[in-house]
């Protein structure tokens, strides 16, 4: 069972820096023959930053509480459900939090190799 009370970790996330995290995301998905380009396409439909601007983030050493801060997110990403690292993406109440696993589970589906279309929701 999914947990959604994430508020022992939500100020730990918050300032986790994001270009440590970016990495790992190149990796996960190059690793499951994915591209860098389809990953910085998915972040882009989430956050509204192109490539620049999110290589400019990791490389000033923006944490995760200001990278999202600083975006338009995307109007649709309410539609991103399931489980994330055990909890259920939908019900994280801190914005910060739901966000950065908004993020995850995107890389995560990509990595999976979900087809692109279905990783950039659309409203039905």
């Amino acid at each position: 069972m999914a947990k959604s009370d994430t508020s022992h970790h939500d100020e730990r996330i918050a300032n986790m820096v994001f270009g440590s995290i970016l990495p790992h995301y190149i990796n996960k998905v190059e690793k499951k023959g994915r591209t860098q380009e389809e990953m910085y396409a998915v972040m882009e439909w989430l956050t509204g930053y192109d490539k620049a601007q999110v290589l400019a983030h990791a490389e000033n050493k923006t944490n995760f509480r200001d990278f999202f801060a600083g975006c338009t997110l995307n109007p649709n990403a309410h539609l991103i459900t399931g489980v994330i690292c055990g909890y259920r993406v939908e019900e994280i109440t801190n914005e910060t939090t739901r966000n950065s696993r908004y993020l995850d589970k995107l890389i995560d589906e990509l990595a999976r190799g979900k087809k692109m279309e279905s990783i950039l929701r659309k409203p039905k």
